[in-house]
């Protein structure tokens, strides 16, 4: 069995407000971009589901890492606020410990923080 070296992950979710999705994914990219390249995160991905659900998969190296990150404060206050006021409801998050790992990673991307 090959034993997991993925940290932790976290799902969130989330309904929108009809109308504000594009404003949800901008926003989201830009607060997941600074997390990546500025805390610590090892990355995370959106998917949009069923029943009008959306998701975000993130992982960290381990739950100080994200406590550390999430209590430095705000990213950036505009694209925070353009974030919350895009989101009708926020469910519950999920933490995940992984067990095990065979997930392929994507090829990355130059991108600009």
């Amino acid at each position: 069995m090959k034993e997991s070296t993925a940290g932790f992950a976290v799902i969130y979710r989330w309904r929108l407000h009809p109308g504000k999705e594009a404003q949800f994914i901008e926003a989201w990219t830009r607060i997941s971009e600074l997390y990546l390249h500025r805390h610590g995160s090892l990355g995370s991905r959106l998917h949009r589901g069923p029943e009008g659900i959306w998701y975000s998969y993130a992982q960290w190296p381990d739950r100080a890492a994200r406590e550390a990150a999430f209590s430095a404060g705000t990213l950036d206050r505009e694209t925070g606020e353009l974030m919350r006021s895009a989101i009708a409801e926020t469910l519950p998050e999920i933490v995940l410990e992984p067990v095990v790992d065979l997930m392929v990673p994507t090829r990355q991307t130059k991108t600009e923080s």
